[in-house]
């Protein structure tokens, strides 16, 4: 099986500062760093991906802004590719896929943010599409929610995604932390 990295939207605006600041994305950016250097150590391709929002409406992510830009954390080098997207799911009307299967590869290391939309929609879209993804949780960050009028704790929504990836027996993926890829 042939590797590859996956870091889905690690974007300025979701960190301090930002126009949609995450819950610990700072400690979720530096543990995507580490993950990224041993990535590099090891030789795997890595894959950036950038969201770019452009539907009406949108307060970050937007073209040409700081915000949009990927955090300096997990900045590419050059020669690593970079796919624009426009929706959660990184597949949706992009390169990856063609990306991937030019180079052979069948497993994804994914981490990134948000845990509940763009890394889910992504390690759902994978697995429909026949690689084997292992999500390395404790690099992925996403924020506080509310449902019924009820506020839900960015850990407790973390917590659940990354539990519902690993149903099934792991059907969707396989969860690590960080100190496990390395």
């Amino acid at each position: 099986m042939k590797a590859a990295l996956l870091i889905i939207d690690v974007q300025n605006d979701y960190f301090e500062g930002g126009a949609h600041v995450l819950v610990n994305a700072a400690a979720a950016g530096q543990q995507a760093q580490q993950v990224l250097q041993r990535a590099r150590q090891q030789h795997l391709p890595v894959i950036h991906i950038q969201h770019l929002a452009v539907n009406e409406g949108a307060d970050f992510f937007l073209p040409g802004t700081p915000g949009a830009a990927i955090n300096a954390c997990v900045a590419p080098l050059p020669g690593e590719t970079i796919v624009t997207k426009n929706y959660p799911n990184s597949f949706r009307d992009t390169s990856l896929l063609a990306q991937l299967q030019e180079q052979g590869i069948t497993q994804l290391y994914i981490c990134g943010m948000m845990t509940d939309v763009c890394v889910d929609a992504t390690v759902r879209a994978a697995m429909d599409l026949g690689f084997t993804s292992t999500v390395i949780g404790d690099a992925c960050a996403t924020r506080d929610r509310e449902l019924y009028g009820t506020p839900v704790k960015a850990a407790t929504v973390q917590h659940a995604y990354l539990a519902g990836m690993t149903a099934l027996n792991g059907l969707y993926a396989r969860v690590i932390t960080a100190a496990e890829f390395i």
